[in-house]
Protein backbone atom coordinates (compact mmCIF):
# COMPACT_ATOMS: atom_id res chain seq x y z
CA UNK A 1 0.00 0.00 0.00
CA UNK A 2 1.33 3.27 -1.50
CA UNK A 3 2.38 6.10 1.70
CA UNK A 4 2.04 8.86 -0.84
CA UNK A 5 -1.75 10.92 -0.16
CA UNK A 6 -1.88 13.83 -2.24
CA UNK A 7 -5.14 14.81 -0.04
CA UNK A 8 -3.35 14.40 3.09
CA UNK A 9 -0.33 16.84 1.19
CA UNK A 10 -2.43 19.10 0.23
CA UNK A 11 -4.39 19.58 3.59
CA UNK A 12 -1.42 20.13 5.52
CA UNK A 13 0.28 22.32 2.97
CA UNK A 14 -2.77 24.34 3.41
CA UNK A 15 -2.88 24.08 7.35
CA UNK A 16 0.62 26.22 7.11
CA UNK A 17 -1.05 28.46 4.57
CA UNK A 18 -4.13 28.91 7.27
CA UNK A 19 -2.08 28.84 10.23
CA UNK A 20 0.05 31.89 8.76
CA UNK A 21 -3.51 34.03 7.99
CA UNK A 22 -3.92 33.73 11.69
CA UNK A 23 -0.67 34.72 12.67
CA UNK A 24 -0.66 37.58 10.40
CA UNK A 25 -4.33 38.50 11.47
CA UNK A 26 -2.86 38.99 15.19
CA UNK A 27 -0.76 41.72 13.16
CA UNK A 28 -1.48 45.01 14.17
CA UNK A 29 -2.51 47.83 11.40
CA UNK A 30 -3.45 50.72 13.21
CA UNK A 31 -7.29 49.37 13.18
CA UNK A 32 -8.77 47.70 15.60
CA UNK A 33 -9.13 43.85 15.29
CA UNK A 34 -10.24 41.69 17.64
CA UNK A 35 -8.20 39.18 16.20
CA UNK A 36 -5.30 41.20 17.75
CA UNK A 37 -6.00 39.57 21.19
CA UNK A 38 -6.41 36.32 20.42
CA UNK A 39 -2.49 34.99 21.54
CA UNK A 40 -3.36 36.99 24.76
CA UNK A 41 -3.10 34.40 28.01
CA UNK A 42 -4.44 35.01 30.99
CA UNK A 43 -3.79 33.42 34.17
CA UNK A 44 -7.07 32.97 35.93
CA UNK A 45 -8.24 29.75 38.65
CA UNK A 46 -4.66 28.39 39.09
CA UNK A 47 -4.35 27.88 34.93
CA UNK A 48 -3.34 30.16 31.46
CA UNK A 49 -6.13 30.76 29.48
CA UNK A 50 -7.04 32.04 26.15
CA UNK A 51 -8.57 35.45 26.89
CA UNK A 52 -11.16 34.18 24.38
CA UNK A 53 -12.44 31.93 27.25
CA UNK A 54 -12.61 34.77 30.04
CA UNK A 55 -14.04 37.74 28.10
CA UNK A 56 -15.91 39.11 25.24
CA UNK A 57 -13.96 41.04 22.64
CA UNK A 58 -15.17 43.56 20.40
CA UNK A 59 -14.36 46.77 18.56
CA UNK A 60 -17.23 49.51 19.21
CA UNK A 61 -14.85 52.11 17.29
CA UNK A 62 -12.43 51.52 14.51
CA UNK A 63 -9.44 52.62 17.09
CA UNK A 64 -10.64 51.24 19.80
CA UNK A 65 -11.38 47.48 21.15
CA UNK A 66 -13.38 46.53 24.30
CA UNK A 67 -13.22 43.44 26.52
CA UNK A 68 -15.74 42.50 29.05
CA UNK A 69 -14.70 40.44 31.66
CA UNK A 70 -17.41 37.66 32.54
CA UNK A 71 -16.10 37.43 35.88
CA UNK A 72 -15.13 40.42 38.12
CA UNK A 73 -12.41 39.21 39.99
CA UNK A 74 -10.24 38.47 37.17
CA UNK A 75 -10.22 42.15 35.35
CA UNK A 76 -6.56 42.26 36.93
CA UNK A 77 -5.30 39.11 35.52
CA UNK A 78 -6.75 39.83 31.98
CA UNK A 79 -4.92 43.49 32.37
CA UNK A 80 -1.65 41.34 33.17
CA UNK A 81 -2.37 39.12 30.19
CA UNK A 82 -2.24 41.82 27.57
CA UNK A 83 0.57 43.45 29.21
CA UNK A 84 2.87 40.77 28.64
CA UNK A 85 1.52 39.97 24.74
CA UNK A 86 3.51 43.02 24.19
CA UNK A 87 1.03 44.24 21.81
CA UNK A 88 1.56 47.87 23.12
CA UNK A 89 -1.62 48.28 24.35
CA UNK A 90 -2.56 50.25 27.40
CA UNK A 91 -6.00 48.89 28.86
CA UNK A 92 -7.98 51.00 30.63
CA UNK A 93 -10.70 49.81 32.97
CA UNK A 94 -14.11 50.78 33.11
CA UNK A 95 -15.91 48.45 35.50
CA UNK A 96 -15.65 44.96 34.42
CA UNK A 97 -14.54 46.36 30.44
CA UNK A 98 -11.02 46.92 29.94
CA UNK A 99 -10.90 49.67 26.84
CA UNK A 100 -8.02 49.83 24.75
CA UNK A 101 -7.17 52.25 22.00
CA UNK A 102 -5.10 51.32 19.06
CA UNK A 103 -2.14 54.07 19.14
CA UNK A 104 -0.96 55.19 16.13
CA UNK A 105 1.92 53.40 14.65
CA UNK A 106 5.14 55.11 14.19
CA UNK A 107 6.96 54.46 10.93
CA UNK A 108 9.89 52.59 13.35
CA UNK A 109 6.83 50.31 14.36
CA UNK A 110 5.57 49.81 10.88
CA UNK A 111 9.12 48.52 9.46
CA UNK A 112 9.10 46.04 12.86
CA UNK A 113 5.47 44.88 11.67
CA UNK A 114 5.88 44.43 8.23
CA UNK A 115 9.55 42.51 8.98
CA UNK A 116 7.34 40.17 11.62
CA UNK A 117 5.01 39.86 8.46
CA UNK A 118 7.72 37.99 6.48
CA UNK A 119 9.24 36.04 9.47
CA UNK A 120 5.52 34.31 9.72
CA UNK A 121 5.80 34.04 6.07
CA UNK A 122 9.45 32.60 5.95
CA UNK A 123 7.93 29.57 8.92
CA UNK A 124 5.29 28.89 7.07
CA UNK A 125 7.34 28.19 3.59
CA UNK A 126 9.61 25.91 6.02
CA UNK A 127 6.45 23.84 7.03
CA UNK A 128 5.09 23.70 3.58
CA UNK A 129 8.77 22.56 2.40
CA UNK A 130 8.87 20.03 5.29
CA UNK A 131 5.64 18.65 3.79
CA UNK A 132 7.34 18.36 0.49
CA UNK A 133 10.07 16.79 2.50
CA UNK A 134 8.41 13.85 4.03
CA UNK A 135 6.35 12.95 0.71
CA UNK A 136 9.44 12.73 -1.38
CA UNK A 137 11.23 10.45 1.02
CA UNK A 138 7.34 8.98 1.16
CA UNK A 139 7.72 8.48 -2.65
CA UNK A 140 11.31 7.03 -2.76
CA UNK A 141 10.21 4.23 -0.33
CA UNK A 142 7.12 3.31 -2.48
CA UNK A 143 9.33 2.86 -5.34
CA UNK A 144 11.96 1.01 -3.44
CA UNK A 145 9.33 -1.22 -2.04
CA UNK A 146 8.15 -1.71 -6.00
CA UNK A 147 4.53 -0.48 -4.95
CA UNK A 148 5.10 2.01 -7.66
CA UNK A 149 6.89 2.46 -10.69
CA UNK A 150 9.87 5.20 -11.92
CA UNK A 151 7.74 7.54 -14.12
CA UNK A 152 5.43 6.99 -11.45
CA UNK A 153 7.34 8.10 -8.56
CA UNK A 154 8.70 10.87 -10.68
CA UNK A 155 4.89 12.18 -12.44
CA UNK A 156 3.92 12.23 -8.08
CA UNK A 157 7.11 14.04 -7.50
CA UNK A 158 6.15 16.74 -10.25
CA UNK A 159 2.64 17.03 -8.45
CA UNK A 160 4.66 17.72 -4.69
CA UNK A 161 6.68 20.11 -6.31
CA UNK A 162 3.07 22.07 -8.11
CA UNK A 163 1.48 21.85 -4.59
CA UNK A 164 4.48 22.64 -3.19
CA UNK A 165 4.73 25.83 -5.47
CA UNK A 166 1.22 26.91 -5.15
CA UNK A 167 1.42 26.89 -1.21
CA UNK A 168 4.59 29.17 -1.26
CA UNK A 169 2.74 31.49 -3.81
CA UNK A 170 0.24 31.29 -1.54
CA UNK A 171 2.25 32.34 1.34
CA UNK A 172 4.25 34.96 -0.09
CA UNK A 173 0.37 36.52 -1.41
CA UNK A 174 -0.75 36.50 1.79
CA UNK A 175 2.08 38.23 3.83
CA UNK A 176 2.63 40.80 1.23
CA UNK A 177 -0.78 41.45 1.59
CA UNK A 178 -0.23 41.96 4.90
CA UNK A 179 3.13 43.69 4.93
CA UNK A 180 1.52 46.62 2.29
CA UNK A 181 -1.49 47.03 4.96
CA UNK A 182 0.94 47.67 7.40
CA UNK A 183 3.24 50.18 5.26
CA UNK A 184 0.45 52.09 3.98
CA UNK A 185 -2.12 52.53 6.46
Amino acid sequence: MPQYEKADIERRMNGAVESLKGDLGGLRTGRANVALLDPVMCEVYGAMMPLSQVATVSAPEPRMLSVQVWDKSNITAVEKGIAHANLGLNPMTDGQTLRLPMPDLTEERRKELAKLAGQYAEKAKIAIRNVRRDAMESLKADEKKKEISEDERKRMEDEVQKLTDKFVADADVAADKKEQEILTQ
